[in-house]
C-alpha cells in the first residue's frame, strides 16, 4: 500500500474543495489534469454539466460560484486505491450554497467518485470526477424571517 501517495491525493482533495470555496481559480485549475472528465449535476442547475477539460470546468466554476455565491464543501471518509501512477477514490461531501441575492439555501450530500494521474510533473491530479447525490434540498431563506446573514467573505459591508 503507498501511503505516501494517499495522503497526497487526500490533501489533493481537500484542496480541491478549499480552492472551490475561497474561488481561487489558479490554484483550483492545478488540481485538475489537462484532460480531466468531470461529469456534475444538480436539481438546482437542472441538467447534468459534463466537462472534458481542464479550461471548460475552471471557467463554468468562476462563472457559475463567483463572489455572489458562498458554497462551502466538507468531504470525509475517503476510499483510495493507488495502483502506480493511477489512482481511484469514493468521499463522502456535504456541500452548502448560499444565495444572498435571491435569498436561498441549498444543501447537500453524497459520494464523488474520483480518478487520479500522477502527472509528469510529479504531482498528483483528478483525472476525472463525477458524484452522486443521496440528498439536495433548497430552502427559501425569504421564508425564514430570523435568517441574517452577518459574515460573508465576498462582500465587504459583512467583512470582519
Amino acid at each position: 500500500m503507498d501511503l505516501v501517495a494517499i495522503e497526497e491525493i487526500k490533501r489533493l482533495k481537500h484542496r480541491y474543495f478549499r480552492t472551490l470555496d475561497l474561488k481561487l481559480w489558479a490554484e483550483f485549475a492545478d488540481c485538475l489534469a489537462e484532460d480531466i472528465s468531470a461529469r456534475y449535476g444538480t436539481q438546482a442547475m437542472n441538467t447534468p454539466l459534463h466537462y472534458d477539460n481542464r479550461a471548460d470546468v475552471v471557467s463554468f466554476m468562476e462563472q457559475n460560484l463567483g463572489p455572489a455565491i458562498v458554497t462551502v464543501h466538507i468531504a470525509n471518509h475517503p476510499e483510495i486505491d493507488v495502483d502506480g501512477d493511477t489512482a481511484t477514490g469514493s468521499w463522502a461531501f456535504e456541500d452548502t450554497v448560499l444565495v444572498p441575492e435571491a435569498k436561498i439555501q441549498i444543501r447537500g450530500a453524497g459520494y464523488y467518485l474520483d480518478t487520479y494521474r500522477r502527472d509528469p510533473d510529479g504531482a498528483w491530479r483528478i483525472s476525472s470526477t463525477q458524484y452522486e447525490r443521496i440528498y439536495e434540498a433548497v430552502t427559501s431563506l425569504a421564508d425564514l424571517p430570523s435568517f441574517k446573514l452577518i459574515a460573508n467573505r465576498w462582500d465587504p459591508s459583512l467583512r470582519h
